[in-house]
């Protein structure tokens, strides 16, 4: 690997051709903090896609495409005069250090709950009023669902054994039941709300994460349904003209793959 040397020339070129970038290039030049927003998100599910694949060749590509954006608003900020690079870096450095008593004062901990516990009691201490303030309003509602059960869970705010949450999310299941024999849509939505929660919770107990399982669940149907696309194309016909019995048998196959 790379000497810390290595690293460090490397990322200031990186900040070199930035300036040049924005200083030469017309379509870089015209970029505000407000028209890279969208592309920083697609940058970070890409990442998020190669992560779950495993192809560490394209997470290091995409670690790079995110890099590039951090040096992007660092060199925005710094053309208003209200931070540059190394506010930020320093920023994040201090953060660390203040966050990590155990390593850099004299705080004992026993364990990674332990940790987590101190993080947000620290957060606290330094001015904020909730620890579900660090949770960002625009996230898909199943991360934001398990970054708060996370974030209440580090201030003692939790079950204590999977168990009890199992037991919780049986009893969420028999009301979502009950509503759903009502025929109430809002109750029913409300109650399978609660489902989903509850299910959420359960993952965290189990160390699972839920993002994480659904999307992969997401991409194995999609290679099992696309299987069933080219079997039906082999016989000349549409999946609309197939019995499900017939659709049943190219899926089977599928999931053997």
């Amino acid at each position: 690997m790379n000497s810390r040397k290595a690293q460090l020339e490397a990322f200031d070129r990186l900040l070199t051709i930035m300036d040049e970038l924005r200083e030469q290039c017309p379509w870089d030049r015209k970029q505000t903090l407000q028209t890279l927003r969208h592309l920083t998100i697609e940058e970070t599910y890409e990442l998020g896609d190669a992560i779950l694949e495993n192809d560490l060749e394209e997470v290091k590509k995409e670690l790079g495409d995110l890099l590039l954006h951090i040096v992007f608003y660092a060199k925005i900020g710094s053309e208003t005069k209200d931070f540059d690079m190394a506010d930020v870096a320093n920023g994040i450095c201090e953060k660390l250090i203040s966050r990590h008593p155990h390593i850099y004062g004299d705080v004992e901990v026993n364990d990674e709950e332990d940790v987590k516990r101190n993080w947000e009691n620290l957060k606290l201490k330094e001015g904020k009023k909730s620890v579900l303030e660090g949770v960002p309003k625009s996230l898909p509602a199943l991360v934001k669902a398990n970054r708060i059960q996370d974030k209440v869970a580090g201030v003692g705010f939790d079950w204590e054994e999977p168990n009890q949450v199992w037991e919780k999310l049986e009893e969420e299941l028999s009301e979502f039941q009950e509503e759903v024999a009502k025929g109430d849509q809002q109750a029913m939505e409300s109650e399978f709300g609660d489902v989903l929660f509850s299910m959420i919770n359960y993952a965290r107990f189990l160390k699972i994460d839920p993002e994480n399982a659904l999307e992969r669940t997401n991409k194995k149907f999609i290679k099992r349904f696309q299987y069933l696309e080219q079997k039906a194309a082999g016989l000349d016909k549409q999946l609309s003209d197939m019995t499900l019995a017939e659709m049943d048998v190219f899926w089977e196959e599928a999931k053997k793959l």
